[in-house]
């Protein structure tokens, strides 16, 4: 597999017509590589990617030209996208960069991208994710098949003897031993979110902005990026990029100096450096007991990095099969196959625009043809099922999947209505009456929906279906019902997963700000049980205080404070 690597790497050259070799990247400490790829898995999972294929191919394209600057060979290359609110970007000491949702959507422009982007290659080519043995420390902890685990500081009066058989490691103020999920959670955020030193910001800045001017950008990004951060961000210090990029007025004085020493270059195609990118990932995959999850994020990274060629083809119709055959061994009248045509008619416009002469475009077109058979056929059956009343909620989700410009569109809508909203699912009750009611306004179906939603509004407890409510026009008696009850809800509910989940959904939301404020306050309560939890030794309720509050609350001052408190037991 080896030699298979190198040989698509030596076709798609010959493809591209590229043929001035450059270094190749490769992976000089497997260990290290291993380690910070988990950690990406986790932190993948803990903040969740950023689904924006535009800013995605911006970041990709723009990281690969400055990557290609660095000379640097150790570890290629990978780019990220988190779903995370607060403008941050992080780096991994094998390659990894992160950029969250919260910072693209500043509106950086290619420069100021290019800075951000440098300064985190920087970390990565001076190696300072090692030299910091803090972070070498969790990076190690992380990388274990199972988290060895995370101290959280007890309280000075717990003076219990250590036993051999005292699964929380015991000890005077050692602290209690929690695992599992939370710990990774409070794990994750200490490497990626932790500072580092300003000798060390001082040279991935200088690094950065050096990489920017090579790659055909202008240095002068990093000061761009600077003022736009300070012109719309609070000077709060706790949270983004003030905590985790520090001595910021030093830092913008020293990068307008070094920008007048930089000259600008003319940018060079990156290809033949992705393409090697990429064989030096699919390298490291032929390395032996790979989890399944581990390989199929690497190969999504590898495909990022040269999406043309062979090699790209294939892990394409891999990842298309998977993806049909999990539709397959779903029941008939389940298969959703619409959402199956549009992953494949992405991949078939890609595909066309990359290589317009690729043998992949034939097969992704027959396969599209085979689904779009099999929705025709199965469209009589599910119809008939729908006549007859007797039903499942899934197969009502599979009608509304499959097809969504049916006329039997406002009965599935209102039948789903109904059976959220027997199951106490709120939010999801509210669209499909909602739905039901923008479809066919004047009809049965659409009168029955604004009944419903009558219904439901005085009684509501989701923040995000009121909000959903309040924010339609088309009834004003319903919209101030709704809008009331969120008033009054945001200051009092008490599940914390209720205000997370409307500050993701409206983060500008109407109750914004009250509803965030409950949650730091719900959070401070839960870190107060934590802490009487711990002084009676009940580890499991503790455990259960933090796996809330690093779950919902990952960015309230009491997540902060029980990051702080971590102590690694290597």
């Amino acid at each position: 597999m080896r030699q298979l690597a190198v040989f698509f790497v030596a076709i798609s050259l010959l493809l591209t017509g590229v043929s001035r070799p450059v270094a190749g990247q490769t992976v000089s400490d497997p260990d290290l590589f291993r380690k910070s790829q988990l950690a990406a898995m986790q932190a993948v999972a803990y903040y969740g990617l950023y689904d924006n294929p535009q800013e995605r191919q911006r970041v990709v394209d723009i990281g690969y030209r400055l990557a290609q600057e660095s000379r640097f060979q150790d570890f290629p290359f990978t780019f990220y996208l988190v779903d995370m609110p607060e403008p941050n970007a992080f780096a991994l000491p094998g390659g990894q960069v992160f950029i969250t949702r919260g910072m693209l959507n500043m509106g950086l422009n290619d420069d100021m991208l290019a800075g951000l982007l440098g300064h985190e290659i920087g970390h990565v080519i001076l190696k300072h994710g090692t030299r910091m043995q803090r972070r070498a420390t969790l990076l190690n902890i992380l990388s274990q098949a199972l988290l060895v685990g995370v101290m959280i500081g007890a309280s000075q009066s717990d003076d219990r003897p250590s036993t051999p058989y005292d699964p929380y490691g015991g000890g005077s103020n050692t602290g209690d031993l929690i695992q599992g999920t939370a710990a990774a959670g409070a794990v994750v955020s200490e490497l990626l979110l932790r500072s580092y030193s300003r000798n060390f910001e001082d040279e991935s800045d200088d690094e950065g902005q050096r990489l920017a001017a090579a790659a055909g950008f202008d240095p002068d990004g990093t000061r761009q990026l600077m003022d736009k951060m300070r012109t719309h961000m609070p000077q709060s210090k706790e949270y983004g990029y003030w905590r985790t990029h520090p001595f910021f007025e030093e830092r913008v004085q020293a990068a307008s100096v070094r920008e007048d020493l930089l000259k600008i270059q003319e940018p060079k195609s990156a290809a033949e450096y992705r393409m090697r990118t990429q064989a030096a990932l699919l390298d490291y995959l032929q390395e032996p007991k790979l989890d399944p999850d581990f390989v199929s994020l690497l190969k999504k990274e590898a495909l990022l990095a040269w999406p043309q060629g062979p090699a790209a083809d294939q892990i394409r119709l891999e990842d298309l099969h998977a993806l049909r055959d999990h539709v397959l061994e779903e029941r008939p009248m389940s298969q959703e196959w619409r959402d199956v045509i549009s992953v494949y008619d992405a991949n078939l416009e890609e595909v066309r625009e990359l290589t317009p002469d690729s043998p992949l475009l034939e097969t992704i077109a027959a396969e599209i043809e085979e689904f779009e058979g099999r929705l025709e056929s199965s469209y009589p059956k599910a119809t008939e099922i729908l006549e007859q009343g007797i039903y499942e909620t899934d197969f009502l989700e599979t009608f509304a999947s499959n097809y969504p410009e049916a006329s039997e569109m406002p009965q599935v809508c209102l039948a789903l209505g109904n059976a959220f909203a027997r199951l106490g699912r709120q939010e999801e009750a509210v669209a499909h009456f909602l739905q039901t009611w923008e479809l066919a306004p004047s009809s049965p179906d659409g009168q029955k929906a604004l009944e419903g939603l009558r219904n439901l509004a005085p009684t509501l407890s989701s923040l995000g279906a009121l909000e959903q409510l309040a924010r339609q026009a088309d009834d004003p008696e319903l919209q101030q019902v709704a809008s009331q009850r969120l008033n009054k809800l945001a200051e009092e509910y008490d599940d914390l997963a209720n205000g997370a989940e409307y500050l993701k959904r409206y983060p500008d939301g109407q109750e914004a700000e009250i509803v965030a404020a409950r949650l730091n306050q719900l959070a401070d309560e839960l870190y107060g049980e934590l802490i009487l939890y711990q002084s009676v030794g009940d580890h499991v309720k503790g455990i259960e205080r933090i796996q809330q509050i690093l779950t919902y609350a990952p960015h309230s001052p009491a997540a902060e404070r029980l990051r702080e408190r971590i102590v690694l037991e290597g």
